[in-house]
């Protein structure tokens, strides 16, 4: 079992930046790959980007490339996604992902948070 709490989400103008972070219960987190998704209201859930438990390279959704960077610190059991240069269209609930099975931009991720939101301003 792993328990997600993502942290760091509020509102931002457009062209700003924030840094979301997610925080792992398990001590293993270190076996875990991580992904970032997203919701906006009436919208389907969609990927953000995803990384392996070793921290290798890190795969982005094309709306985010170049702008989100997702890192981890399996020292502190956490996973941060930092997002530049954001817009009304990044606005969104974001949730944290985790599973031992590394599904890329698939869903099928075990173990999801409670979400944070996300509101970029106009």
């Amino acid at each position: 079992q792993v328990q997600l709490v993502e942290s760091g989400g509020g509102l931002v103008p457009a062209g700003g930046s924030l840094r979301l972070s997610c925080a792992a219960s398990r001590r293993t987190f270190d076996t875990y790959n991580m992904a970032w998704f997203r919701q906006a209201p009436g919208k389907e859930r969609e990927f953000v980007g995803a990384i392996r438990w070793n921290g290798g390279s890190a795969s982005y959704a094309d709306s985010v490339k170049g702008r989100f960077t997702i890192s981890r610190d399996n020292a502190k059991n956490t996973v941060d996604l930092q997002m530049n240069s954001l817009k009304p269209e990044d606005t969104a609930v974001y949730y944290c992902t985790a599973d031992l099975v590394y599904y890329g931009k698939g869903s099928a991720y075990k173990y999801w948070g409670q979400g944070t939101q996300v509101t970029v301003s106009s």
